[in-house]
């Protein structure tokens, strides 16, 4: 199919999207990671402090376990809201637990101060080690569309290069609107690992209007979020990918506090400004922290 593909996007600014705590890491796993909605929302409001301009957000049951329960993450939004309208909030529909599209939409149905400016979109099924996250062509579909409808922005989740192709097909049926925002997963073990030639394979087939940041999983994440300060990219940093500050060693666990400064302090390094969420929002075509 006929297709226009950016060679390498770049935004002049470092757009940090925090990722706090995901669906594996638990609290035997290490204290550090935020379960109950007023841990999440302080280590979101934290990491805004700090310069990240989005969040996305996954809500878990009071005994640590995921939930898709919108009204959990309501409360988590909610709460965020309350001292900071700015942040971009993300919620998950992730396919890796609950797998009907009552359960994974629900959060797209939310309203008013409650409503998300972007959702997660998983563009093909994959495994990891223990478990698959599964996402039909027509779940994909159906949630792009919900997305659409309802006025949130897809944060596309890219593992694989078979994932930006189907990406492009979705445009052609009218299922994605740019401008884009993308997050390249580099580093699990069943999809795309985390090197140079599928960065850059993956960077030479985005669509134009891409906004796009590199995340590692596990031992990969600082080398990814490095590569996407260096490329004029943006990083996903946060507990969810990696939980030791000291990979490959993995003797240190990390705060999600240390995984945001150390990427505001490598930009620094490298003469990357941080960009605001005002100017994300822009970018995106999002609304305003005053529409909220």
């Amino acid at each position: 199919m006929a297709r226009e593909i950016n060679a390498i996007p770049s935004t002049k600014k470092l757009i940090i999207n925090f990722t706090p705590n995901g669906m594996i890491p638990t609290k035997e796993m290490t204290p550090h990671v935020p379960i109950s909605p007023g841990e999440i929302a302080a280590d979101v409001l934290k990491a805004a402090e700090l310069g990240a301009s989005m969040a996305h957000i996954h809500a878990r049951n009071p005994d640590g376990t995921p939930t898709t329960d919108p009204e959990i993450f309501a409360d988590i939004v909610k709460r965020i809201r309350a001292v900071n309208k700015e942040i971009i909030i993300c919620l998950t529909t992730s396919g890796r637990g609950e797998n009907t599209f009552e359960k994974r939409s629900g959060v797209l149905r939310l309203t008013g101060d409650s409503k998300p400016d972007m959702a997660s979109l998983t563009l093909s099924s994959l495994n990891f080690n223990r478990t698959a996250s599964v996402n039909s062509p027509d779940m994909v579909k159906s949630l792009a569309k919900c997305m659409l409808d309802n006025g949130i922005k897809p944060e596309l989740e890219v593992f694989d290069i078979g994932m930006i192709n189907y990406w492009h097909y979705l445009i052609s049926k009218g299922l994605l609107k740019p401008p884009y925002y993308v997050n390249l997963l580099l580093g699990n073990i069943a999809c795309a690992q985390a090197d140079l030639i599928n960065v850059g394979l993956m960077l030479r087939e985005l669509p134009k209007d891409t906004h796009w940041s590199l995340a590692g999983i596990g031992n990969y994440q600082l080398q990814m979020n490095s590569l996407g300060i260096v490329w004029g990219g943006g990083v996903r940093v946060g507990l969810e990918d990696n939980i030791f500050l000291d990979t490959p060693t993995r003797k240190v666990l990390a705060t999600n506090t240390q995984m945001v400064e150390r990427v505001v302090n490598l930009a620094k390094e490298y003469g990357r400004e941080i960009a605001t969420p005002r100017e994300v929002r822009e970018w995106l075509g999002l609304r305003s922290p005053e529409e909220i």
